[in-house]
């Protein structure tokens, strides 16, 4: 069976191109709202920083206690309800500018609402896939979907950048109402219904939450993955601020040209997603989730010295290679969450490996507003360079070393 051959899966089609849908105005808002911060209301690199901040403060705020309410409900109807929101909250921003009204606590409140909301709907996402697919097409269903993802990586920062440069960054978030709304119209069609999970007499929250921490943290492997990502997300989140700063402000790079640079993930991406299968064949399970983390990390070195000049280059190189091992990284470790895990769980486990490793980049991106006043835009980066290469050592001083298969789950899904 190809990577594509899930396709003839109406449901699984359902949620391929809710993905793409949601993958298009994603990748318009990942450039329009810093961009906005930046050259629209002139915010400061701090002010950059609380962006980031803000985005992704949800992952430490709500992330436990949602994947305990998610494994209570029907995680087609959560994802549905997410994507609403997320367009209606959006769809107030070009309102804003348009009465010239538009501020940064605006895109504060923005970011922490779409965030909330973006934490269920990933936990449920990452939570459905194995409601459609068998748990022996776990990797070609990820592979499929991470396909849509860099190949929107690819294209959709362009056409973001040149979108942006055309009707400005306010009004270039319409694509991502859109975007949002598709994907809940994609989703609706699904025809494969949940059975809505049934909620014994003594169940309560707290004790849900704990259970799913007590599964991740007592897991002597995903605790690893947990720590490499979680790592690697907190210097990654000090840089983003940063990237930004240095192309749009320091280098005065126009938005189309930001654009195509970050399309050079979305080609790395679309690589990785290509060649993962393959990769995991020859090296094994283990040793790829390290590898792919360990042999790219060091490629975040030449962000300090980019100027726009032939240099800017090797900006395009980091931004290839990184896409490629993001999704490597990706594809192989989620599928061994999947797999691993008791599917009562799911919802839990993957809100708490979100929680563990997307919860430090509310303080990264804080770190890097502060470090960007402090010592400056590359310097900043510099540093962020520094702990993203040590991230791999959390699996690499582990049994993932060179364990070729990694151990699954033996309980019977429901």
């Amino acid at each position: 069976m190809t990577r594509f051959a899930l396709l003839r899966n109406h449901d699984f089609r359902g949620l391929f191109l809710a993905n793409t849908a949601s993958q298009v105005g994603t990748q318009v808002l990942m450039l329009a709202l810093p961009l906005i911060a930046v050259n629209t209301l002139n915010a400061s690199p701090f002010q950059v920083g609380l962006l980031v901040m803000f985005e992704t403060l949800p992952f430490a705020l709500v992330g436990l206690p949602a994947g305990a309410i998610v494994d209570r409900m029907r995680k087609r109807s959560v994802m549905i309800v997410a994507d609403w929101a997320r367009a209606a909250a959006l769809a107030s921003v070009p309102l804003a500018w348009w009465a010239d009204a538009l501020t940064v606590y605006q895109l504060y409140g923005v970011a922490l609402f779409v965030g909330v909301c973006t934490v269920f709907f990933d936990v449920s996402y990452q939570s459905y896939l194995p409601h459609l697919v068998e748990r022996d097409q776990l990797v070609q269903g990820n592979s499929a979907l991470e396909v849509v993802r860099t190949v929107s990586q690819l294209g959709g920062p362009t056409a973001a950048g040149y979108l942006i440069q055309l009707v400005t960054a306010p009004f270039a978030m319409v694509a991502t109402v859109v975007g949002f709304a598709g994907s809940a119209l994609f989703l609706g069609g699904i025809r494969k219904r949940e059975r809505r999970p049934e909620r014994g007499p003594d169940a309560h929250l707290g004790r849900e939450i704990a259970e799913g921490l007590k599964f991740v943290l007592g897991h002597r492997l995903l605790r690893r993955i947990a720590g490499c990502t979680g790592t690697f997300n907190l210097f990654w989140a000090i840089a983003q601020p940063m990237i930004i700063l240095l192309l749009a402000r320091e280098l005065d790079l126009a938005e189309g040209t930001i654009g195509l640079i970050f399309a050079a993930g979305g080609v790395g991406g679309l690589l990785g997603a290509m060649v993962t299968s393959r990769i995991v064949a020859r090296f094994g399970q283990g040793p790829t989730i390290w590898l792919s983390c360990a042999l790219s990390a060091p490629f975040g070195f030449v962000l300090p010295w980019a100027e726009a000049d032939w240099r800017l280059a090797l900006v395009v190189v980091q931004e290839f290679v990184f896409g490629l091992s993001v999704v490597v990284y990706n594809v192989t470790q989620l599928s061994f969450r999947q797999a691993a895990t008791p599917e009562p769980l799911l919802g839990r486990m993957n809100a708490t490996m979100r929680f563990l490793v997307w919860g430090t980049m509310p303080l990264g991106g804080f770190l890097g507003g502060l470090l960007g006043e402090a010592i400056g835009v590359r310097a900043t980066l510099l540093v962020a360079a520094v702990g993203v290469s040590l991230a791999f050592l959390w699996v690499y001083a582990s049994p993932l070393r060179t364990m070729r298969e990694l151990p699954v789950s033996s309980h019977t899904p429901l």
